[in-house]
C-alpha cells in the first residue's frame, strides 16, 4: 500500500517544470483560507496534497496539464451529504489506495478510471516491514533526485442541495500494484508508478485507460531504497530527518 510520503516541490515550481497550468497557487496568496502545501515529510491521509490531471477548457479544445490540490482519499460523486455539509464519511473505508487489478470494476474507482485518471508526484514513500509493535521504516525515493510521479484517480464530490456555484471537493488516490525487485522484500504492494513518457497517455481524459500501465512497473530503476528512523511512524514529526538514512551500527 501507500500510507504515507514526502513531497517538497511547491506546486508553482512543479508547473512551470512540467509546464502545466498552475491551478493550485492562489492568485492572492493573502486572500481566502486555502493556501498551498509547503514541503511535507510525513504526508498522511485526508492531507491537502498536489496532483497533476489534463483537462479541457472548452469542450473541442485541446486538453492540458493543469497542477491542482485535492484532499488525499478519494470521495465518490454518491457520497452522502453530512450534518456539517461535508461528505460523510465516517461509514466507509479511506480511499486512499485504489488496488491496480480492479480500477476498472470497483464501484468506486470505475467512473474516474474512465477519464479522470492523476499524477501524485512525490519524493518518496514510507514502508514498514517487520513483525507488528517492532516494525522498521524504510523509504522509497528516486536516486537521481527527481521526484516519482504515481498514478492516481480522482472525483468531484458536491454537497447535496449546496449552492451551484459553490467550489466542489476534489479528492484522489494512488493506486497500487504488486511490488517488483528489491521493493518486494519490504512489501507485497507499491505505488503504480508512471514513467515521464507515459504521462500524457495516461492523464488523456478522453482515452480509455492503459491496461499496460496499469500492470506496469515504470522507473523501476530510479528508485532506491533506505532505512530511516522511525520518527516517521508519528505524523506529528515533519522535517527532513525522517528521510535521512539510519546510520550504521
Amino acid at each position: 500500500m501507500c500510507g504515507r510520503f514526502a513531497v517538497t516541490t511547491d506546486p508553482a515550481l512543479l508547473a512551470e517544470k512540467i509546464k502545466a497550468i498552475d491551478e493550485a497557487t492562489p492568485a492572492d496568496p493573502g486572500g481566502g483560507d486555502r493556501g498551498t502545501p509547503g514541503a511535507n515529510y510525513n504526508v498522511a491521509p485526508t492531507t491537502t496534497i498536489t496532483t497533476v490531471v489534463k483537462r479541457h477548457s472548452e469542450p473541442d479544445d485541446e486538453s492540458t496539464r493543469r497542477v491542482r490540490l485535492m484532499r488525499w482519499g478519494l470521495v465518490p460523486p454518491w457520497v452522502k451529504t453530512g450534518e456539517d455539509g461535508g461528505p460523510d464519511t465516517r461509514k466507509g473505508p479511506l480511499l486512499i489506495n485504489a488496488r491496480a487489478e480492479t480500477v476498472t470494476t470497483s464501484n468506486a474507482f470505475r467512473t474516474s478510471a474512465k477519464g479522470k485518471r492523476c499524477l501524485v508526484p512525490m519524493d518518496g514513500w514510507y514502508e514498514w516491514k517487520g513483525e507488528k509493535g517492532n516494525k522498521t521504516p524504510f523509504y522509497m525515493y528516486a536516486g537521481d533526485g527527481e521526484q516519482l510521479f504515481m498514478g492516481g484517480l480522482w472525483s468531484t464530490w458536491r454537497p447535496k442541495d449546496g449552492p451551484k456555484d459553490a467550489a466542489p471537493l476534489l479528492s484522489c488516490t494512488i493506486i497500487t500494484t504488486d511490488s517488483a525487485g528489491p521493493l518486494s522484500d519490504i512489501h507485497d504492494r507499491m505505488p503504480l508508478t508512471i514513467s515521464e513518457a507515459d504521462w500524457d497517455r495516461w492523464l488523456d481524459p478522453d482515452a480509455p485507460i492503459d491496461e499496460g500501465l496499469l500492470k506496469g512497473h515504470g522507473d523501476l530503476d530510479r528508485i532506491e531504497i533506505r532505512e530511516v528512523a522511525k520518527l516517521v511512524n508519528s505524523v506529528r514529526n515533519n522535517g527532513p530527518e525522517l528521510i535521512e538514512p539510519v546510520a550504521a551500527g
